[in-house]
């Protein structure tokens, strides 16, 4: 999937990682950048979503829509739609922009609201990328879980570039029962649950 990139897909990622870039220089407010991951973290996704069963793809935080690309791949790769979510208007704007440009408007559904109250809607959740404000992973993780197929694959981002702010969400999923998890000490740390 990482050798048949298409055009539109790397023209829009090349673009996306330059104003992350610009805004990490400039010092643009927190909550104005786009924040997004890096390059290496985004295939990582991809494969762990293409190795993931059969089900309902997630992700929790659009932003401009950056990850959803790399998630896209893996959903073409393996005939399956991404749905994500983002809270906030300008951001929602960006992620449609990305998605029309990227051509995979077919592909993901974006959902604008608060995830922790709508991601209810759904069953037979088999992935889930977490990477939303960090204060909202514990309810995001408690609302997903319940919804996620036995095999079912969660990451969850930054869990050591803000693991003292995280630390609450790590005891939990740590001691959950219902799930296997194992941190990844990769770029700034992913969290991979599978459900058991």
């Amino acid at each position: 999937m990482f050798h048949d990139i298409f055009d539109p897909i790397k023209e829009r990622m090349n673009y996306l990682e330059f104003i992350d870039k610009n805004d990490r220089i400039n010092g643009t407010p927190k909550l104005h950048r786009l924040r997004q991951i890096p390059p290496e973290t985004g295939k990582f996704i991809a494969l762990m979503l293409s190795a993931s069963p059969d089900g309902v793809a997630t992700e929790i935080g659009t932003s401009a829509g950056y990850s959803s690309m790399w998630l896209a791949l893996a959903c073409i790769e393996t005939k399956r739609k991404l749905i994500t979510f983002e809270i906030q208007e300008e951001k929602v704007k960006m992620a449609r922009e990305t998605f029309s440009k990227a051509g995979i408007e077919n592909i993901v559904e974006l959902v604008h609201g608060d995830a922790r109250h709508l991601i209810s809607r759904y069953t037979g959740i088999s992935f889930c990328f977490l990477d939303c404000d960090k204060e909202y992973y514990l309810d995001c993780y408690e609302a997903v879980i319940p919804k996620m197929i036995r095999g079912g694959i969660l990451i969850a981002d930054n869990v050591i570039s803000h693991a003292a702010m995280l630390k609450p969400f790590l005891d939990c999923v740590y001691n959950d029962q219902r799930v296997d998890a194992v941190l990844v000490p990769f770029k700034n740390g992913e969290l991979v649950c599978r459900k058991r």
